[in-house]
């Protein structure tokens, strides 16, 4: 098992086994048995890939043993030569999965999210892109059976959004969408454009691992938070009341407004649930750089400044730079059937990224 940390292998097989006799006592509590069998179904395939691993590893050694036996005839030679070539087969992809099953987890990948996205450069156009890429990430939750709450919108003119904050709540949200923030780029000939030529517009996207509570602590006295009255388009009054909430985190300096709701008590409790989140990727974004040490994953930074993909309307096609990966399936990817391709590569490329530093440094 090259590669593979025995040690830290055996300890996850001694966990296991000691969960499921704790798990067997009648006397366990409810709430216990619940948090317990959480940790148990979490370790259970690493354990079972370790185990199917070790089998391989048997076969292949009572498959030696038959070939180095002068006893043995001819067939069952024959027999013992194709099973060790069919086995060292399996045996890379094998120990390959449960190196990536043993590879360090991100705490954050398994909670809801809040995406953020916003029109770029372009104008209308922009704004309209901003609206595709939120419809094609509200479509993918659908397909992921996940659910997406708007929490706060800003519609342009000719439709689709200045700005849209939504929360997508399911099992693992972040891990699938975390690589989706950063700079996604349109080309396309715009519904305003008579003359039929090609303007590149731009979008930003960023996805936050949605923050409890317990993750965040957050201080009274470090909030400011002011409350006036919603406005529309124009600067029309939406209400009569001081509904609208803007929360500044003083030592941070972060701002978060939100006014989409008629109660006070309800705008405070969405902004607070934003500047959560922002604050938790702050506090992630500072344990990433002090763990990088100047190594850039190939998949990018997750930097919102950075231009990750393309959609490129007259060639039909998406081209996602970190990983040059092409589809041509623009259509697909826009309904969010076909994101799924281009969030598993990306997936696969992180986990490639991770097992050859692992192996570095082994």
């Amino acid at each position: 098992m090259v590669g593979i940390p025995l040690a830290k292998l055996e300890r996850i097989r001694a966990r296991h086994a000691e969960l499921s006799h704790t798990m067997a006592d009648p006397g366990l509590a409810a709430d216990r048995f619940v948090k317990l069998s959480r940790e148990y179904a979490e370790l259970a395939p690493v354990v079972e890939a370790a185990n199917a691993l070790t089998r391989l590893a048997d076969d292949i050694r009572e498959a030696e043993q038959i070939l180095a036996d002068p006893g043995a005839d001819a067939d069952m030679k024959e027999l013992a030569r194709d099973e060790l070539d069919a086995v060292k087969d399996r045996l890379p992809e094998a120990e390959r999965q449960l190196k990536i099953m043993l590879l360090p987890k991100d705490v954050a990948d398994e909670k809801s999210a809040i995406l953020e996205i916003r029109a770029g450069t372009g104008g209308d156009e922009a704004a309209l892109f901003a609206g595709d890429l939120f419809r094609m990430y509200s479509r993918y939750a659908e397909t992921q059976g996940w659910r997406v709450e708007p929490i706060s919108a800003s519609p342009s003119d000719m439709g689709g959004y200045k700005e849209v904050v939504a929360s997508i709540t399911g099992q693992g949200v972040f891990a699938k969408l975390k690589f989706e923030s950063g700079v996604h780029r349109v080309q396309r000939v715009p519904v305003t454009e008579s003359g039929g030529r090609i303007h590149t517009s731009a979008a930003t996207v960023a996805v936050l691992p949605e923050a409890e509570d317990v993750d965040i602590q957050i201080d009274d006295k470090d909030l400011r938070i002011d409350v006036f009255r919603s406005s529309g388009p124009g600067g029309q009054s939406v209400n009569t009341t001081d509904s609208a909430v803007r929360i500044t985190h003083l030592p941070t300096g972060l701002v978060v407004s939100q006014q989409d709701e008629k109660s006070q008590h309800k705008n405070k409790a969405k902004a607070l649930k934003i500047l959560r989140a922002r604050l938790y990727e702050m506090e992630r974004e500072k344990v990433a750089a002090a763990r990088a040490d100047a190594r850039k994953s190939q998949v990018g930074s997750g930097d919102r400044s950075e231009r990750i993909r393309t959609y490129n309307f007259p060639q039909g096609r998406v081209t996602d730079h970190r990983i040059n990966l092409t589809l041509h399936k623009l259509d697909a990817v826009l309904q969010g059937e076909a994101l799924e391709e281009l969030v598993q590569a990306l997936i696969a490329e992180d986990q490639a990224e991770k097992l050859a530093s692992l192996d570095e440094q082994g």
